[in-house]
């Protein structure tokens, strides 16, 4: 993960670079700095590393607690990595409620702020849904 972690940084990093110099350039073609590409390329860089950041914390304290990982070693194996990664839900109609909520939450905020209201509950709701699935009924865990 510590190679995913210097990517994003490094991505990240370079994103400052050219936020830099699209404000600098934008200042000296029109004489004030354009606001929507440069606030774009800040956020873009605070996104990456703090998603860097994570990615180098977690590998950090995996390390820790399991040694090195196997795609960190020169004499690591594919088969080292066999196993369980986890519970994958087979069918869930959860997903598609939860994006039809925040669909509808968007277009609120284009027709009237009490769409959006009305939009924010089922986000919620279709939120708590979908983290709950597997609590109750046929599938519970």
């Amino acid at each position: 993960m510590k190679m995913q972690a210097y990517l994003f940084m490094g991505v990240s990093t370079f994103f400052g670079l050219v936020a830099a110099l699209y404000a600098y350039w934008a200042w000296v073609v029109e004489g004030e700095i354009e606001w929507t590409g440069t606030v774009a390329l800040v956020v873009s860089i605070a996104f990456g590393w703090m998603i860097g950041f994570w990615l180098w914390q977690s590998a950090r304290r995996s390390e820790r607690y399991h040694g090195l990982a196997p795609e960190e070693r020169l004499d690591g194996e594919i088969a080292e990595n066999a196993g369980e990664y986890g519970f994958f839900s087979p069918h869930s109609w959860w997903p598609l409620f939860t994006a039809m909520a925040v669909a509808f939450l968007a277009i609120g905020v284009a027709i009237g702020w009490w769409m959006v209201f009305i939009g924010a509950l089922a986000v919620i709701l279709t939120a708590i849904g979908w983290v709950f699935e597997y609590y109750r009924g046929q599938f519970s865990h």
